[in-house]
């Protein structure tokens, strides 16, 4: 009887993990510098994504944009293992959105962003001061132009199918009947001595 509860212990093991094998093949982001939704005052000279795996240059995507979406990112991305590095080159003060798409394992594509605020920019160009046309009536100052308040800066986004605690759970079970196994099997062991 012992026996056949291991060997059903083993099958149901068998069972929870095979399904999640696929899933944790996704790769996600475990991290960045600067972090999703930090303030920063010194603009980083570099922004850093660090991912669970390795992901492959070839299906990695990054963008940066800032403030009224200009393009903030100061050239291609750099890989080391698991970390992709991009030239920053900041502008105005204001929101930047770093977005992300790699590929996974499995093929699956992952993407997300992370929002970070740059407390302190590149100043704005001065007006030009050419003089009026003789004759000309003078004209008035441009008024600068109005802002909406930020909104608040939500959480990373990313898209995964399994989010992402599939294999953990996967994990803890089949540990869990190993355990139970290992206990039968040595109370059947010493049922006999």
């Amino acid at each position: 009887m012992a026996h056949g509860l291991l060997v059903l212990g083993v099958a149901a093991g068998l069972s929870v993990l095979l399904p999640a094998a696929p899933a944790a093949a996704h790769n996600s982001l475990t991290g960045s510098d600067p972090k999703n939704g930090a303030r920063v005052a010194t603009a980083p000279k570099r922004i850093e994504l660090r991912f669970l795996a390795s992901p492959a240059p070839a299906t990695t995507k990054i963008t940066i944009t800032g403030p009224d979406n200009v393009p903030a990112a100061g050239g291609a991305p750099t890989f080391a293992a698991n970390r992709v590095s991009v030239p920053f080159a900041p502008g105005a003060a204001g929101l930047y959105i770093v977005t992300y798409r790699i590929g996974s394992a499995d093929g699956h594509p992952v993407s997300g962003e992370i929002r970070f605020t740059l407390t302190t920019g590149t100043a704005a160009a001065p007006p030009s001061t050419t003089p009026a046309p003789t004759g000309a009536a003078p004209t008035s100052p441009a008024t600068p132009p109005t802002t909406s308040p930020a909104a608040p800066t939500p959480a990373a986004d990313e898209v995964d199918d399994d989010g992402g605690t599939g294999w953990l759970w996967a994990i803890g079970v089949a540990v869990v009947l190993v355990v139970l196994g290992a206990g039968l099997l040595l109370r059947r062991r010493s049922a006999r001595g």
